[in-house]
């Protein structure tokens, strides 16, 4: 039997469980749905969700199927102890506290989603913007869905963990409020126009999987979208070999600002 009503579906789903499934894309989401329903014996959605409300093993079993698990925020934490504690401090010193701040190649959004734990920590949250992008639609979707697995959020500061995640299941979702200051944007880092005026550049553990060549090209352009003194922030698996070349200057490890041109 065909499942049906797949729109009422979604708003039960929400009212359980707090979950956008409006975030992913829906074919896809709904044949794996349908098909994790079948495995356990429903033939409607009215059957699956009652089974949900009344099995925990199952409602558990469901929430974890949404979860993304191939994230982590905070990686590295010495060097996200560094941004907290001298980076942002020294950004806010020189530009004030309406900095502009990239994220490029996001993926499933624990990067962005850090970037606005660790600034909350210096600034008000609705003084807070990420721009984040990243070449795949379809972790961008999961992103703007928000739902980690317990392992994903390991890193993340205890106080913060309690402060903007709430548990559903064996997964944790991060709050509205983190979420409304990130806008995510589909963008190829070889192809498209970068932001310009940027005071912060997050890009980690990305770059290494290009050639040289574009490597060069793809951290020239980062260079030109920072503002003098502006921080571009890479990936402990990185090393920019040649920044002087590329108007850089080291700051602090893994933290290049631009030079003085």
């Amino acid at each position: 039997m065909a499942f049906t009503n797949y729109e009422s579906f979604k708003k039960d789903v929400y009212k359980m469980t707090k979950i956008d499934l409006n975030a992913y894309k829906e074919k896809q989401m709904k044949r794996r749905i349908d098909t994790l329903a079948t495995k356990n014996k429903c033939t409607t959605y009215e059957q699956y969700l009652s089974k949900l409300t009344t099995d925990k093993k199952l409602f558990d079993e469901f929430v974890n199927f949404l979860t993304i698990n191939v994230s982590e925020f905070y990686r590295n934490p010495d060097q996200w102890e560094i941004l907290d504690k001298e980076i942002i401090p020294d950004l806010i010193k020189r530009y004030g506290k309406n900095l502009k701040i990239w994220s490029a190649a996001c993926s499933t959004g624990d990067e962005p989603y850090s970037l606005v734990m660790a600034l909350s920590r210096h600034l008000p949250l609705n003084m807070i913007k990420i721009h984040a992008t990243d070449i795949d639609k379809k972790v961008i979707e999961q992103a703007k869905a928000g739902l980690y697995s317990k392992r994903s959020i390991a890193g993340v500061p205890d106080d913060l963990k309690k402060k903007f995640f709430t548990k559903i299941g064996e997964s944790y979702q991060i709050s509205e409020e983190v979420k409304k200051r990130v806008t995510f944007q589909n963008h190829d880092l070889l192809k498209d126009k970068y932001p310009d005026n940027c005071h912060l550049i997050v890009c980690r553990n990305v770059v290494i999987y290009f050639t040289e060549d574009a490597k060069n090209v793809i951290y020239d352009k980062f260079n030109k979208s920072l503002v003098k003194d502006g921080y571009l922030f890479i990936g402990s698996t990185e090393q920019i070999i040649n920044f002087k070349d590329l108007n850089f200057r080291r700051s602090k490890s893994f933290f290049f600002q631009k030079g003085r041109e």
